[in-house]
């Protein structure tokens, strides 16, 4: 039974109603510094810690808690005679609950003012302590570092004469030990990226030690393949708008390959400002498109490659309409995205129960960075986050662009970031015709993307086309000229670039120069 609390928090989120609460259930309040005078000034009767140990805060308050009275009160075991008999002799009362949130470090070192002082004064020494000793004795003592824990903690005391289960002590106690954890990795990451002068103006990207966590979401029926072993696991700072912050609203659970291909439609659909719908099979788009409304873009993606798209992952950027629900339901769809479903979406889709409706918000934001494992090892690289504007092309050509086509080569652009190297996309009015990915070589890939188009009964006259990386040679150029392109964008730098350049003169057709390479592995 709960008796007695310790609160010092820095994130004070609904901690005055929490320390109420438990006031109105007879436990005693210890507190520190600015907890306890928020608490006193709301009229709740609490202890100053400086009070109760008889020892008071010192060194600019880096000394606060670390005294026998206090861990000794949490660290105690109950069910151990000789530790009862300590804390009686020493006149030491047991702190049945502590209730400890951390000095803000990670916010304070993303400040660009931030100094190492400023740093160094923001780790935070007795409240890791204090959870570690409180998680460490959790069979006697409930620990919480998090606010959203406190209604949760209270609903139990309220059922239970004031005690909390041991469950829900242990799942607390995993929950400090993982953020102190955090917290202290954190601390690693920012000292280790310091430079010669340690001065924090000069940190690298890429500290000497990193230390990384992630939260287990859910356990998977097996990996790429069946006999692989799988688990999903979400970034604890996962950008909004990350696929990781999906909500489910119906159908099988998530497999591997679905969460895969289903980052890789969403990544690309975030980046296109029309409404617009992207087909994803094995991590490549097969259709993409922008329109009106979701129904024409779905409607235009679905025609580039429909055979490709059967049993696909669809993406929208907006939210789905029952005219487009309709449309995509005639198809065999394994998940389906958007950043939200109207009433009659999903209505339209209570009869197809085996279909992953997922809700993600909006947000642009991308993950500051791209993790890779090789054998003993990890790659890491900022994100490929560059989206070239219009503004930033150099026609190199001696045709220039008509409006229509500098869209579709922007669009073309927005595309081929998305699509495995070596990258081909042929695109007009707002839609794709033809995707060559993941080839050897850039021909073969244009030949691919040709074929598509036939394939779908699409013609590639007059369209657009987009290279990820340069034509290293004219012969790629002439191959999607002959296919029926006027108009190519791509990123230039190969050595034979006027080669190239002189050979799109000579077939009177566009070509635009980006500066950015996207290859993507």
């Amino acid at each position: 039974m709960i008796k007695q609390a310790l609160i010092s928090v820095s994130d004070k989120t609904g901690v005055l109603e929490f320390a109420r609460a438990l006031a109105a259930m007879n436990v005693k309040l210890l507190s520190t510094g600015g907890t306890a005078k928020l608490l006193a000034e709301h009229g709740l009767a609490v202890t100053e810690v400086a009070d109760y140990t008889g020892f008071p805060e010192m060194l600019d308050g880096r000394v606060k808690t670390l005294h026998p009275k206090v861990h000794g009160g949490i660290l105690a075991r109950r069910d151990v005679a000789a530790h009862v008999d300590a804390l009686a002799q020493h006149d030491i009362p047991t702190i049945d609950m502590v209730v400890v949130n951390l000095y803000p470090f990670q916010q304070t070192v993303a400040k660009e003012d931030c100094s190492l002082e400023d740093a160094i004064e923001n780790i935070d020494i007795g409240g890791p302590a204090m959870l570690r000793s409180s998680a460490k004795n959790h069979q006697d003592v409930v620990v919480i570092c998090d606010p959203s824990d406190y209604q949760r903690v209270l609903d139990e005391m309220k059922a239970n004469a004031g005690e909390v289960s041991v469950d829900t002590r242990f799942d607390l106690a995993i929950k400090v030990f993982a953020h102190t954890a955090q917290y202290d990795g954190a601390i690693t990451n920012y000292l280790s990226s310091l430079g010669p002068d340690r001065q924090h103006q000069s940190r690298s990207s890429y500290p000497a030690k990193l230390n990384l966590q992630f939260i287990k979401l859910q356990d998977m029926r097996y990996g790429e393949n069946p006999h692989q072993s799988a688990a999903f696991y979400r970034d604890v700072t996962a950008v909004e708008g990350a696929l990781a912050n999906y909500r489910q609203l119906q159908g099988k659970e998530l497999s591997y390959n679905n969460i895969a291909d289903a980052d890789a439609a969403w990544e690309c659909v975030k980046t296109l400002n029309a409404p617009a719908c992207v087909i994803v099979k094995h991590a490549n788009p097969c259709g993409v498109a922008v329109g009106s409304d979701a129904h024409e873009a779905y409607s235009k993606a679905l025609k580039t490659d429909p055979t490709s798209a059967f049993g696909g992952i669809i993406a929208f950027n907006c939210a789905l309409d029952g005219k487009a629900a309709e449309s995509v339901a005639q198809q065999f769809v394994e998940v389906l995205i958007a950043p939200g479903f109207s009433d009659a979406a999903r209505k339209v889709f209570e009869s197809k129960q085996n279909v992953r409706l997922l809700e993600i918000p909006l947000g642009q934001a991308v993950n500051p960075s791209d993790l890779k494992r090789v054998a003993g090892g990890l790659l890491l690289q900022s994100a490929d986050a560059k989206n070239v504007q219009a503004t930033e092309l150099t026609i190199v050509s001696k045709k220039q662009p008509t409006p229509a086509q500098l869209q579709d080569m922007m669009f073309a652009w927005r595309v081929a970031k998305f699509v495995k190297s070596n990258a081909i996309v042929f695109c007009g009015n707002g839609m794709t015709l033809g995707v060559g990915a993941g080839q050897m070589s850039r021909i073969d890939s244009a030949r691919i993307a040709s074929i598509k188009a036939q394939n779908a009964g699409l013609s590639l006259a007059g369209s657009v086309v987009a290279s990820d990386a340069f034509f290293p040679f004219r012969d790629g150029l002439d191959v999607v000229v002959a296919a029926g392109a006027n108009c190519v964008i791509q990123p230039g730098g190969s050595m034979r670039d006027q080669e190239v350049i002189d050979a799109a003169d000579e077939q009177n057709v566009v070509m635009a120069y980006t500066g950015t390479r996207h290859f993507r592995h």
